[in-house]
């Protein structure tokens, strides 16, 4: 299942039912999980640790050394889990020295066309990213996240599960979960309830993230303020928010 004009190098260690496309290149030092399919064109560089059946489209640039000017050829890594999809013309870099030297990117995520995911980037689960949607260098992305087209993320932000970045928004502080954020740069617009209505959130946890978004933005009070009264109500969801909150290095979007 290997074409013949595919370029492997023999450190690879390629499992079996791996499909691999014409002139694709396998550099030294990667790794790529049973079942994962490689179409034609792709660069794969190590060191690299891929999962289980991923796709990897043509044209696709896959751990390459960082774009970071602090970057000196040290040995950093990249891991992809299970499942995950990059269309075309993605890149995906590995991490750098001065941070954890690891880029990671967990299981069933789709990346569609020209996604740019930075160096030292931590990518939970089941995260969309649209068309030319971009991580900057250290951000985290927490599970079910969905990015609009040509949306971005600055550098060392979080975003938090459940929430949705629209088209050509861009955040440059913390995102919490269960959020929509919209605009350059990105605003907080209410509750994703599309998105947690689709997975299954029932209409008591989303009445309750409504009152918790209505303390948060709404209230006119102070983070300090605003976290006291949600710890009032206690509930799984809203003790996620606010552990969110008291993480941020970066402030929240307000």
């Amino acid at each position: 299942m290997i074409d013949k004009s595919a370029i492997i190098d023999p450190s690879a260690k390629i499992a079996k039912n791996v499909h691999i496309g014409p002139l694709t290149v396998i550099g030294p030092d990667v790794e790529i999980g049973e079942g994962t399919w490689i179409g034609p064109h792709v660069v794969i560089q190590g060191p690299t640790r891929i999962g289980r059946d991923n796709k990897f489209y043509q044209f696709s640039s896959i751990g390459e050394c960082p774009q970071d000017l602090k970057f000196k050829g040290e040995k950093t890594y990249l891991e992809i889990g299970d499942r995950n999809v990059f269309r075309e013309f993605c890149t995906v870099h590995r991490g750098t020295a001065q941070d954890k030297g690891l880029t990671k990117i967990g299981d069933d995520n789709l990346l569609m066309a020209y996604v740019h995911i930075a160096h030292d980037c931590v990518v939970g689960n089941h995260v969309i990213f649209s068309n030319n949607a971009s991580l900057a260098g250290h951000v985290t992305i927490e599970d079910y996240v969905t990015f609009g087209g040509f949306s971005g993320v600055f550098q060392f932000c979080r975003v938090g599960a459940h929430s949705f970045v629209a088209t050509n928004s861009v955040v440059i502080k913390d995102v919490p979960p269960f959020l929509k954020v919209s605009g350059y740069y990105a605003k907080p617009f209410g509750l994703n309830t599309v998105g947690l209505q689709r997975r299954g959130f029932s209409e008591s946890v989303v009445t309750q993230l409504r009152r918790a978004y209505k303390v948060l933005y709404r209230n006119n009070l102070t983070i300090t303020n605003a976290l006291e009264e949600l710890r009032k109500i206690g509930t799984e969801e809203i003790n996620q928010l606010v552990a969110f909150i008291e993480g941020a290095t970066t402030g929240i979007v307000r």
